[in-house]
C-alpha cells in the first residue's frame, strides 16, 4: 500500500508540472483530454491503481487538470498570469488543498537541468490538430524525449513552468514525462473549444489547506 500510495505521489507531481504548462497567450478556452499509458516496468496490481486519462480545462492563461486514481480524484490548477499554482485532493474521504507560491515554483524550476530543444521537421497529426515534432536533450544526462506539439492553441509562455519542456514553444499534445523511474506517455484524444466556468479555477468548499510538506508526509515523503 505505500509503495503504491508513493507511485502515485510521483504520478501527481507529473501532473502539477503538465499544469503548469498550458497558461498562453492565446485566448484558447476549452478542454483536451489525454489518454495516458506507462513503461513496461509498471506491474499489474499498480497499473490498476493508475489512472489511464487526463482532463484539461484552458481559459487563456488558467488552466485545469483533473485525474483520477484508485485512491480518489486530483486537479491541479495553474495561474499563468500570477504564476502561482494549487493543488486539490479528495482522498478517501478527505480533501485537501495545497498552494504553491510564485516564488516556490521558481526556485523548484531554477533546481532542475537546462534542457535543449530542436525541431525535428517531422510532423504529426494529432486529435485534428497538426503537431511539430521536436527532440528534447537535458544536458548533462544521456536522456532525450520527443514531443508532438501545435501553436495552434496558444504559444510563448505555455511551457514555461514546465522543467523539461519549457522550450516547447505551443501546446503539447503528445509527450512523455518522467519521474524516478517511472515513464508516463501522454497523448490527447481530443480538443474541444468551449467556455471554462471561472470557478473551475477555485478552492471549493470543504478543502482543508495544508503545505507541501503535510502533503508529502501523506504519501510516506
Amino acid at each position: 500500500m505505500k509503495k503504491t500510495m508513493r507511485l502515485i505521489a510521483v504520478f501527481l507531481f507529473a501532473v502539477i508540472c503538465s499544469a503548469s504548462s498550458y497558461a498562453g497567450d492565446k485566448e484558447f478556452k476549452g478542454i483536451i483530454v489525454y489518454n495516458i499509458s506507462y513503461g513496461d516496468d509498471l506491474d499489474e496490481s499498480m497499473a490498476a491503481m493508475m489512472p489511464k486519462t487526463m482532463k484539461m480545462y484552458i481559459s487563456g492563461e488558467k488552466s485545469r487538470v483533473e485525474i483520477n486514481t484508485g485512491f480518489g480524484n486530483t486537479v491541479a490548477i495553474f495561474n499563468g498570469s500570477t504564476n502561482e499554482a494549487l493543488v486539490l485532493m479528495d482522498m478517501m474521504g478527505q480533501k485537501y488543498a495545497m498552494k504553491q507560491s510564485s516564488e516556490e515554483i521558481e526556485k523548484e524550476m531554477a533546481e532542475n537541468p537546462e534542457t535543449v530543444v530542436e525541431i525535428t521537421g517531422e510532423t504529426k497529426e494529432i486529435a485534428g490538430y497538426t503537431c511539430k515534432k521536436a527532440s528534447v536533450e537535458i544536458k548533462g544526462m544521456d536522456a532525450e524525449h520527443f514531443v508532438y506539439f501545435t501553436d495552434e492553441l496558444g504559444t510563448g509562455s505555455f511551457n514555461k513552468n514546465n522543467p523539461l519542456y519549457s522550450g516547447i514553444d505551443g501546446v503539447m499534445l503528445e509527450y512523455v514525462s518522467e519521474e524516478k523511474g517511472m515513464e508516463m506517455n501522454f497523448k490527447a484524444i481530443s480538443v474541444e473549444k468551449k467556455k471554462v466556468s471561472d470557478d473551475m479555477f477555485e478552492v471549493p468548499e470543504g478543502y482543508n489547506v495544508v503545505t507541501e510538506d503535510q502533503l508529502q508526509n501523506m504519501f510516506g515523503g
